[in-house]
């Protein structure tokens, strides 16, 4: 059985920083990439990072709304994705959740392509 279990999200007041883990089993992890995005209330669902272990290396990419305050690490070892995130804002409150896509032809950025979901995890920061 496929499972994408994020946990890590509580409440932290702004300034404060929270670690989210995605722990994947029932695929091969090596041959996915994994993403976090997150959909605050009345908004949509965003894309947020990504880790591609592309190759011989790794690949992460941030969107600008997190570049610089988040930082997404894999360990191939524990099948598992890490977010750190630091300098939290009361805009970061939203349901996080990490995504799995098959490293083929795909777009990381678009959920469309992403294969597995896990359920969220609620990210609240308070002013």
């Amino acid at each position: 059985e496929v499972q994408l279990q994020a946990s890590g999200g509580g409440l932290v007041q702004a300034g404060g920083s929270l670690t989210l883990s995605c722990v994947a089993s029932g695929f091969t992890f090596d041959d996915y990439a994994i993403g976090w995005f997150r959909q605050a209330p009345g908004k949509e669902r965003e894309g947020l990072s990504y880790i591609s272990s592309a190759g011989n290396g790794a690949i992460a990419d941030y969107a600008d709304s997190v570049k610089g305050r988040f930082t997404i690490i894999s360990d191939n070892a524990e099948n598992t994705v890490y977010l750190q995130m630091n300098n939290l804002t009361p805009d970061d409150t939203a349901v996080y959740y990490c995504a799995a896509a098959l490293e083929r032809d795909y777009d990381p950025w678009n959920e469309q392509h992403m294969d597995y979901w896990g359920k969220g995890t609620l990210v609240t920061v308070s002013s």
